[in-house]
């Protein structure tokens, strides 16, 4: 019988499911070491992760290992040269919280532009003794201009939302979507620099790579407005944390949500002595069933892939395909 890790904790009934067709070992506790990782991966064919480092390191140690099923739609985690240098399969899971996604980080910038959170420490705190006029004053989402960078799925359910909103819409993205989508969203299409001059709220949906690191620095904080938010949903890397850090003290822009972080889960200390933002512990996609469906298609995807079940072979949601059918090397 092949033999798969479950390097994460993840819903039992998903366990019993991958044990009908493979012998299972789960970590049900703490996130494994990378020593502990090389060993229980060692001897496996097939491996389902959560942000666990999958690197050439890691794939060295583990001769016959032929498909890693990550429970994320992001594979930062994945070193996609050492993946297709070893002919090993990686595959993700996209789609399913897209909707779930959006919600939040729309919870996520309105709880940023009314000044909830903060508000909320200060009230319990005891502070609240009588209503003012100038007592936390935020800023309309209603209205205002909603930046997206990037506009795929996710960044697409955001701009379906603004509709509600009548806000006026922009973003950027590596290219272009298609006219028809355009002109559904009621979007306009603007350089980085345009959108950030103009934006009232900036949301990141971009996925994370070399490229996109640091998406957004010093240099581009000093191009929002002063009373701009910017509301991170993406990955960690993408945004500047001590830059933000250094922006936020210095109200350069006005406030900030952040559900993702640099070197999570350590947070930037300097982002915790700031009150203009909105800290969550990478829970965007965190409903039960999103995350049910997250776990049940990383299931999908590593039966299939190890030639299991009615899509043996054929794996739903392969990052690298051209490496099914291959040997490993």
């Amino acid at each position: 019988m092949q033999k798969v890790l479950v390097a994460r904790p993840i819903f039992p009934d998903v366990i019993e499911r991958l044990k009908q067709h493979f012998e299972v070992d789960w970590n049900d506790g703490d996130v494994l070491p990378a020593d502990e990782l090389k060993r229980r991966i060692a001897d496996k064919d097939g491996a389902l992760t959560a942000g666990d480092i999958i690197d050439a390191s890691v794939l060295s140690v583990a001769p016959k290992l032929r498909v890693v099923s990550n429970m994320a739609v992001g594979y930062n985690n994945f070193d996609m040269a050492a993946f297709n240098a070893a002919n090993v399969l990686g595959t993700n899971t996209p789609d399913v919280l897209n909707e779930s996604t959006a919600d939040f980080g729309w919870a996520l910038m309105m709880a940023t532009a009314r000044r909830i959170a903060e508000s909320e420490h200060w009230l319990r705190a005891g502070k609240w003794e009588k209503w003012s006029y100038d007592g936390f004053l935020g800023s309309d989402i209603h209205g205002s201009t909603l930046g997206v960078i990037g506009m795929g799925r996710i960044g697409q359910a955001l701009a379906r939302r603004a509709r509600g909103f009548s806000m006026n819409v922009i973003y950027h993205n590596r290219s272009r979507v298609a006219p028809g989508i355009e002109a559904e969203l009621n979007a306009q299409y603007v350089s980085k620099e345009e959108l950030l001059r103009r934006a009232d709220h900036v949301v990141l949906v971009l996925p994370y790579t070399s490229e996109s690191h640091h998406t957004i620095g010093a240099a581009e904080l000093a191009l929002m407005k002063p009373t701009a938010t910017l509301t991170n949903i993406a990955r960690g890397g993408i945004v500047d944390d001590a830059a933000l850090a250094v922006a936020l003290r210095e109200k350069r822009i006005g406030a900030a949500g952040l559900d993702v972080f640099e070197g999570e889960p350590k947070v930037n200390p300097a982002l915790l002595t700031v009150p203009n933002v909105v800290l969550t512990p990478h829970i965007a996609s965190a409903t039960e069933a999103t995350r049910r469906a997250m776990a049940n298609l990383a299931a999908d995807n590593l039966i299939a892939a190890l030639g299991v079940g009615p899509r043996a072979g054929r794996p739903p949601n392969p990052i690298n395909p051209d490496v099914i059918g291959k040997a490993r090397s």
